[in-house]
């Protein structure tokens, strides 16, 4: 089955603390992962984010909102224990618990208004009943924002001329810490046209090892197949090489993707999709607009246990 939502989650894991007991936040991940039957790989979905595993994130969130509502103590870091008005709730073995639920109780809806008025009153709070925990909506409008802004770029970049794309791999493998300097790698990558490779650049400052490079400035839609990947390795052979970066703003075929060399040279293969991923994560051709930090409660300072 699918990864259930935080609401889904609520009325099983406030089920399996009836018991009274003090559970770790982790052993109730692991039991409700099984109440749930979820496989392995579900078990490892990360949020898109990759700070955390979708599973375990979503089993948070329904342990603070139901602490939120005062249906579980949480005072000791990591663990969940039922509270009396918990218990009250089961007796009336109700079919589920989510958000519509928990606004029945004042803390939880003091705990979910977005704001006060001047006087102390609390607002018509902003709430909906998502199924999504607070960081997976975060996580998505974050998402969404990145896949628009990466089409603009691509479409930017398509409308370069060679020598301007040349520029632009220049400055994003420097900035990713390689050739050393934007001036040296221009001057190597202009020593191009030499079998199918258009130019070299250093592996670390210091000159260590070469990459060669190959880069094709193509529109969405005319694939890169394997036959390119392999005149690519030959010509990496023919220069003694072992390490080759090849470079497109379009796409690889599953064929070219596939393929492996039967010796030692390693390909790394950038298509358009990773080109504006990189050019993104190291701010090339780009401007941080507003940032975010997301925090939590450190516990260590306030002597948690």
């Amino acid at each position: 089955m699918a990864v259930p939502d935080y609401q889904s989650i609520m009325l099983p894991l406030l089920q399996h603390v009836a018991d009274g007991k003090v559970h770790t936040l982790r052993d109730l991940t692991e039991t409700l992962a099984s109440f749930f039957k979820l496989s392995e790989e579900e078990k490892r979905e990360m949020l898109p984010s990759g700070a955390q595993f979708t599973f375990a994130n979503r089993v948070g969130w329904a342990r603070t909102y139901m602490k939120k509502a005062g249906l579980l103590d949480t005072s000791k870091r990591g663990t969940a224990q039922i509270t009396q008005r918990g218990l009250d709730v089961l007796k009336k073995k109700p079919e589920r618990i989510d958000v519509r639920f928990l606004k029945q109780f004042p803390e939880f809806m003091e705990f979910h208004s977005t704001k006060r008025s001047a006087d102390n009153t609390a607002e018509e709070p902003s709430m909906t009943d998502n199924s999504q925990t607070p960081e997976e909506v975060l996580d998505e409008a974050f998402e969404q924002i990145h896949s628009t802004l990466a089409r603009e770029v691509l479409a930017k970049v398509h409308a370069l001329t060679w020598m301007d794309f040349e520029r632009l791999v220049v400055q994003l493998l420097v900035r990713m810490g390689y050739g050393g300097s934007v001036k040296d790698a221009g001057r190597a990558l202009a020593k191009s046209g030499d079998e199918g490779i258009d130019g070299t650049i250093k592996e670390d400052r210091l000159g260590l090892d070469t990459i060669y490079i190959q880069a094709k400035k193509w529109q969405t839609g005319n694939t890169v197949g394997r036959p390119e990947i392999h005149k690519f390795v030959g010509a990496l052979a023919g220069q003694g090489a072992k390490k080759g970066i090849f470079i497109t703003t379009s796409s690889f075929s599953k064929e070219a993707r596939d393929y492996t060399p039967r010796n030692e040279t390693k390909i790394v293969l950038i298509d358009g999709d990773e080109l504006t991923r990189l050019m993104i994560d190291h701010d090339l051709g780009v401007t941080p607009q507003r940032s975010y930090t997301v925090k939590r409660i450190d516990s260590d300072f306030f002597g948690e246990e």
